[in-house]
């Protein structure tokens, strides 16, 4: 049973300014745990993985259980190495692909271990990929990334809550900008780290 519960990462979670006509993530969750539960809100607009650790610690002193979802403006910032016109030969550009996923998957491992460093349950997010727009290329480029995300969260034996599996619809994106979540996206959120923390809710979106 979570107490209090902090979420940290980028703007999955701090999607505030995405949803002017709706509520955020932060504020969804907070009405979706029980009375005596609180969240807050660490998780900052922007951030990729190396920020992750200041965000964890200013966490408050209260907190029993993290939550994290991180990882896409990681990819968004290599997005010119991954998703170039350059017509170089595949097995360049692939070289290009691996030594920038190296380099996230070695801040990811750290970042993982930094956290459970603080002895708390952690669950971890996967990156969504059903952005309206998105293309072939950056889909897969996303796959490769997520591939870091669940196979650390497995090695360490962290929930993985699947967001490819939840934001599954147009409408769960913001038409502020398609790359944050709508209120309809934040409710699904919401509910599956809710379901998550209580064990509740469809275990499919959840791996254990």
């Amino acid at each position: 049973m979570p107490g209090h519960v902090a979420l940290l990462g980028d703007s999955i979670f701090d999607n505030a300014a995405y949803v002017p006509e709706g509520k955020s993530v932060i504020e969804l969750l907070k009405g979706k745990l029980p009375a005596d539960c609180d969240a807050t809100l660490r998780a900052v607009d922007g951030a990729r993985a190396s920020d992750v650790f200041h965000q964890s610690n200013a966490i408050p002193k209260t907190t029993t259980h993290l939550v994290m979802s991180i990882g896409g403006n990681d990819a968004l910032w290599a997005s010119g190495e991954l998703f170039t016109d350059d017509p170089a030969p595949l097995a360049e550009a692939l070289r290009r692909v691996a030594t920038a996923v190296d380099t996230f998957a070695q801040e990811y491992r750290e970042l993982i271990l930094h956290l459970l460093l603080k002895e708390l349950p952690l669950a971890v997010c996967t990156i969504y990929d059903s952005i309206p727009g998105m293309g072939v290329a950056e889909r897969a480029g996303l796959g490769v990334y997520n591939d870091v995300i669940t196979r650390t969260a497995f090695r360490n034996n962290l929930p993985l809550i699947d967001l490819r599996l939840i934001c599954d619809d147009p409408g769960d994106y913001s038409p502020i900008s398609p790359i944050e979540p709508s209120a309809q996206g934040s409710e699904k959120i919401a509910q599956v780290i809710a379901d998550a923390l209580m064990q509740t809710g469809n275990s499919r979106r959840v791996f254990i």
